[in-house]
Formats: C-alpha cells, structure tokens, sequence
C-alpha cells in the first residue's frame, strides 16, 4: 500500500480532511493535479487579473448544446479557495430542515445543525475566522465565540452600514478568513477574487493543508491528474493517475474524493466499469444530479456626487430576507458587500472603456444579492466524450429577483440611487455544489451520513458535492466542517 488514506484534491474539502486525519499518526497522501501558486507581481494586479485573464485556468467544459465554457475552476494548491473571497457563514439552523421556497421546498438533511455546530467551532478555529454573533437575527447558536473580532468596516462602509441602520434592517459582520494587516502589506487591494500567495487569506492550503503538513505522515504529491479510480465489486482498488513521467497506479485501504462538486462526478463517471456500468458510486443514478450553484447578483450603486474610498468594502451582511420576505413569508437570501470593485476590475468584468470604469467604480458602492439554488434531478454534470458537459437549470428565480429588487430599494435609501446589476454567468460556477449529495437513503443519494460512498466499502466523497441543500449563503465552512466530521468517522474506520 503507498498509504492508508488518499486524498484526491487538496481544496477545503481535501485539506481539512488531511489536518483532521494528521494526528491519527496514518498515512495520508493528497494528490493535487496543480502546483503551488507562487507569488508574482500579476497576483496583485487587478488589470492582469480581470482585464488578461493571467490565472484563468486553460480548461474548456461544455454546456448541454455544446457550446464550449470556460469554467472558473482553479488548479492549484489550495484550489478554488486560493481565488474566493474568504466568507465563511455558517449554514443557518433552518437550513438543515424542509424549508419552502417560492418555487418548491427543500428536502432537509440527514444530520441537524446541532449535529454539525461542534465542527463549525473546529473549523472557524482552524481556519482563523473573524467575526461577531451579534446583531444577525438569523445567526444559529454557538459554542465558541469566533477566534477573532471582525475585520473592521472602513468609513465610508460604516456611513453605509448606518443608512441601513436607519431603514430598519439588521447589518452584521461578515464572517471572514482574512488577516487584515498581513494582506494589505503586500498592496492595497481588495482579496475576492485576488490569488492568496502569501497566506494572508484563510485558505485550503495555508490553513487546512498547512495545519496537514506538520505532520511526518502526511504528503502532498503535486501535479498528479487523476483519470480513473479503479474498483471492484464493492471497493476501491487503487486510483490511475497521470503526472509528467508518465501514467501511475496508487493503492490504499481508504480512497477519498475531493476534487469538487463538478470534477467530482466526472471522476466517477469516468470509473465506470463492468461491475459498476454507469459510473461509480452511480446504483442509484444520481452521481452528477442535483447541480446547485447559487442565483448571484452583482450590483454596482452608483452617485456621481459621491466618492468611494474604501479599499476592500467586504465586511457586512443583511439576512432580514435570509428566512422571510417573499408574498407568503418565503426565504429570499443573504445580502453582503462585494470585493472592492475597481476601475480595472469593473472594465474587465463589463467590457466598457477603462476611463468609464474608473469613473463608476469611484463613485459607487459594490454588493450582491445570494438566493439559494433548489436541488433539481435535471440539473446535472455529465461526462461525454472525455468532457464534462454542465447542464445547469436555474431554480428559485423569482425569490432571487424580489431579493434583487428590495437590494435596490435599500441601496437609494442609502444614498446610491443609480444601480447596475448583473447576474453571475453559468461560466462561475463559484458556488457548486450537490451532485454527490449525501442521504440516508441509498436510493435517492450517493453517500451516507459520515461520507461515505454507498456502493462501495471504502470510498469516502468529502467537498461540496455531498451538500443536500445549497441554503442561501457560501457554503465554504460547512464543506470543512463536514470534512473535520468525516475525519474523526475515518480515523475510526481505517483497519
């Protein structure tokens, strides 16, 4: 065996499982396809970053008429979180239950928020969260205060946070994973959407990975592509895996997946073989159903005679329509400030002249509006012809466009009368989650409640595709809560 457990991807799925394993003593190897991201002068260049694409991985999917995406799926150390924007909410107790929505209800989960919230702790320890309980009415029970206060509002967001105030709606902090000081040395930029190459921000690799890899027993092998997980009949044989000698086979009594909610599957699909025919873990033929990926709105509310000095704006939150607002009391979602958008940034995103973006960016505010995506069967990741292939089918719509209109209306009481706003393309599938999604059931998922591949003895699926439910805020921290969970199910299962 070349070790007791492998990891096949190093994102917060992957790395948090690692850091929960490490003191076990077992040896764990985490395959990451990309390399470490190394620091350059393009990681804080907001031109490089959003006008020449310099990160933007050279990787092509397709949608379900063909037609090419170019995903914004990272493969680095780290993966996806070395780009996010490090917010890391909690699920809310509610979301853990049925809920109806405007256009359906949402299934609930196997497990209770009580179940999860001793990890929710773990997690906001290990990854070095900065916030308040107060002041959100919808904020679930906690055991332990966050480690660290919040990251503090700079002024012109403090003069926002009280116009909100006034209209009577509760704003709070921000969860955030974002050593404040430490980042804006490097530069004075905002982190959404910036690569972390210094580990100011709190992500897979410097925190979960990092906490991994103090430990002997655990190894990072990099620039390792895994192309199949090899099976037979009800286990894991061995993963195939690609690197720049050429092709290798590696075994352990443990396999996990965690190469996210998209790649996830297609790995699984890609392993079909004669004793699982259409993909494995797949009994149940919902491996790639399910597809969740947030309805986001971006807004820019813009006021010629005002100016915007803020430097990374993303400290605040509104969820007054978190649980309530629709015409019979429906959820409609969370709000929360953007990254700073600027001029470099918003002529990239939009296309427009770069002396027009300047002229928006400093004289406007930058939020967004996130309304959770219901799980639909027919909403799914496919794999055809070596491609993944994404078909994804928006739900919740309605509720997501009340939530879009009251953001409006809040933004002109607020002094900002003027508002743009633009919803996500399919090309960011930034929140994805979903298509492996956990159960009791084995009919109507893929695992169980510690993770667990139903179909097969000792195939673990820890990253957001096992989420029943997308709720309404990022779903990073209860990707690694669940991870801490299964890590301490793991320590206990391995032979």
């Amino acid at each position: 065996m070349d070790a007791d457990v492998i990891i096949i991807g190093s994102g917060m799925g992957g790395s948090t499982l690692a850091a929960a394993l490490a003191p076990s003593g077992r040896r764990v190897l985490i395959l990451e396809r990309g390399e470490r991201l190394k620091d350059s002068p393009e990681a804080r260049n907001p031109s490089a970053i959003f006008r020449r694409g310099h990160f933007k991985p050279n990787e092509t999917w397709r949608d379900i008429s063909g037609a090419p995406l170019h995903p914004g799926n990272y493969a680095y150390v780290g993966g996806n979180t070395k780009f996010y924007g490090a917010v890391l909410l909690r699920y809310r107790a509610e979301d853990f239950a049925p809920l109806r929505h405007i256009d359906g209800t949402t299934p609930g989960w196997p497990i209770t928020y009580e179940t999860l919230e001793p990890f929710y702790s773990r997690a906001e320890t290990l990854y070095r969260v900065r916030g308040d309980v107060a002041g959100d009415p919808t904020e679930p029970p906690h055991s332990v205060p966050y480690p660290f206060p919040p990251v503090p509002d700079e002024p012109d967001i403090v003069t926002l946070r009280q116009a909100f105030q006034t209209q009577g709606l509760h704003v709070s902090a921000l969860p955030l994973g974002i050593d404040i000081g430490a980042w804006l040395k490097r530069a004075p930029t905002g982190w959404d959407a910036f690569p972390d190459t210094t580990g100011a921000k709190s992500d897979a690799e410097s925190c979960g990975l990092a906490e991994a890899l103090k430990h002997p027993n655990v190894t990072l092998m990099t620039g390792a592509k895994v192309t199949r997980i090899l099976s037979q009949k009800r286990r894991v044989t061995g993963v195939e895996l690609e690197r720049s000698d050429g092709v290798q086979h590696l075994t352990a009594p443990i396999v996990v997946l965690s190469a996210g909610a998209i790649l996830s599957s297609a790995l699984l699909f890609a392993s079909a073989n004669d004793d699982h025919p259409t993909g494995l873990a797949n009994r149940s033929d919902q491996v790639g159903r399910n597809f969740m990926n947030h309805n986001l709105t971006g807004m820019v509310a813009w006021n010629p005679f005002r100016r915007n000095r803020a430097v990374y704006e993303k400290t605040i939150q509104i969820n007054d329509f978190y649980l309530t607002g629709g015409p019979n009391g429906e959820p409609l979602g969370n709000i929360q400030m953007l990254g700073r958008i600027t001029g470099p940034i918003l002529a990239g995103e939009s296309g427009l002249p770069l002396w027009l973006s300047r002229l928006i960016a400093d004289h406007s505010i930058h939020i967004m509006a996130m309304s959770e995506d219901l799980p639909d069967p027919n909403s799914r990741v496919l794999w055809k012809n070596g491609e993944v292939v994404l078909d994804w089918r928006r739900t919740n719509t309605r509720a997501h466009d009340l939530l879009v209109q009251r953001l409006k209306q809040a933004m002109r009481k607020a002094g900002w009368p003027i508002t743009l706003s633009r919803g996500f393309p399919k090309s960011k599938p930034s929140h994805q989650c979903g298509t492996n999604r956990m159960g009791a059931d084995p009919a109507t998922s893929v695992v169980d409640v510690n993770l667990k591949a139903h179909d097969l003895d000792n195939l673990y699926i820890c990253d957001a595709s096992v989420l029943p439910t997308s709720a309404g805020v990022n779903p990073s921290l209860t990707i690694a809560a669940l991870a801490l969970r299964a890590g301490d199910h793991i320590a206990k299962a391995l032979p």
